[in-house]
């Protein structure tokens, strides 16, 4: 009988983690402060505008269709962005916070006026983490959060939908479908039709997306998730450009510097950390306008 305790959990971020620094997946994953034994979180304003959208939205699909709206959705994300302000959220300055606020009342706004999927019938996977046994022999589970899953009446279908609210678009190589379409399948009943992305910051419609097969999804998965048990087995997690020139693990070696500010602890009981204001304007740039939520 498999032990989930002592399985090795993927997710789409760890996944994502490790494929682009095992450092960087290392630190953010598995290290764990020897003084508090507590892991370690970086915030940043990209990261925390992210967390208040999504945070808004993701709670209207537990409420019936007539019931999303009663509450107006800038009074919802008001009351989301309390709880990431001022270095919570890692804005160093007023100014800084106003301008990520102002972005994500636009988005919101923008689904508002063009709710689309949201005003429609929507399923709840019940489970806090979906996961499922990517792998029993393997001991190796999925595990992961769906945005939207909008029900199709007519086809008795899904359709899985994710909220992207950074200025990037999704690298077309990204096994963000392969493995949401993966999750979908095996943590509720019905069927997967279509997928797709809705780029808050920029559309007021969704972008299509093509679903692959389910077992072409789950080798590509299975197939990283399998690198990432052998590294944690083997404790090899080496950046392949130098810690001091990554920028996915190079904020995180600030941190063990003592170069970072602690500000909070997040509801998962890790330590938040903040860089110091000139790191939040020059390396971490391009890292913060692609995180993938």
């Amino acid at each position: 009988m498999p032990d989930k305790f002592a399985a090795t959990w993927v997710s789409h971020s760890s996944i994502s983690d490790y494929l682009t620094c095992p450092r960087s997946y290392f630190l953010k994953n598995i290290y764990k402060d020897p003084v508090t034994n507590r892991k370690m979180k970086i915030m940043n304003p990209a990261l925390a505008l992210g967390q208040a959208v999504h945070e808004t939205l993701e709670a209207l699909s537990s409420l019936k269709t007539e019931d999303r709206f009663r509450t107006p959705l800038p009074e919802r994300y008001a009351a989301a962005w309390k709880k990431i302000s001022g270095k919570r959220g890692g804005f160093v300055d007023e100014q800084t916070e106003y301008r990520y606020r102002r972005r994500g009342e636009e988005m919101i706004a923008r689904v508002f006026n063009h709710p689309g999927p949201i005003a429609n019938r929507a399923v709840k996977i019940q489970d806090d983490l979906p996961h499922f046994w990517l792998s029993e022999e393997e001991e190796i589970i999925l595990c992961g959060k769906i945005d939207w899953l909008e029900y199709l009446p007519e086809e008795e279908a899904v359709h899985i939908i994710d909220f992207k609210t950074g200025k990037n678009y999704e690298n077309e190589g990204s096994l963000q479908l392969p493995i949401y379409l993966l999750l979908v399948h095996n943590c509720q009943k019905w069927p997967v039709k279509k997928a797709s992305y809705w780029y808050l910051d920029s559309s007021d419609f969704l972008t299509d997306k093509t679903l692959p097969a389910i077992a072409e999804a789950e080798q590509q998965v299975l197939h990283v998730a399998r690198k990432i048990k052998l590294a944690r087995l083997n404790k090899q997690f080496t950046c392949p450009s130098g810690s001091e020139e990554c920028h996915a693990c190079a904020p995180f070696e600030q941190v063990l510097q003592k170069k970072a500010e602690w500000v909070d602890q997040d509801d998962f009981g890790a330590d938040v950390y903040i860089l110091p204001s000139d790191s939040n304007r020059t390396g971490t740039t391009i890292a913060e306008e692609s995180l993938i939520l």
